[in-house]
């Protein structure tokens, strides 16, 4: 593992169904995560996927890549910009990318994680500390 290193990227198509999962999973039932209307009257565009399930998807690209979600020391983004997901089959794509920062004395390194949606970077600060071995 060395500085640079590109991981594989995950690119994830986002729907309603999706949104309407994570509602039930996470207890999140925020109407702008699934009401049209209601999105739309609060200043939004449309619904919008929830910032937690765009961060755990950038998860998902770094524990596919570790093999072992244990060896994710620490995880941590600042939400940037909303992912609206229209009401179709395909939603909203959302492309993650991530690059070795840092290789560090203590067997850890840290990764930097882009996650775009409609050219734009929805996660800011997004960085994980994982174990190298």
């Amino acid at each position: 593992m060395n500085v640079g290193d590109e991981l594989p990227g995950l690119s994830v198509h986002v729907t309603r169904d999706q949104l309407v999962r994570y509602a039930g999973a996470s207890l999140d039932f925020n109407p702008i995560h699934w009401n049209e209307r209601f999105a739309t009257e609060v200043g939004l565009p449309n619904v919008i996927a929830h910032g937690m399930l765009t961060m755990a998807l950038g998860g998902r690209m770094i524990s596919d890549w570790l093999g072992d979600p244990g060896r994710v020391v620490e995880y941590g983004v600042r939400f940037t910009r909303p992912v609206v997901v229209p009401d179709d089959a395909e939603g909203a794509l959302v492309e993650f990318t991530g690059k070795i920062g840092e290789v560090r004395d203590d067997g850890t390194a840290r990764v930097d994680i882009t996650a775009k949606f409609d050219g734009k970077t929805v996660l800011g600060k997004a960085q994980a500390v994982v174990r190298v071995a």
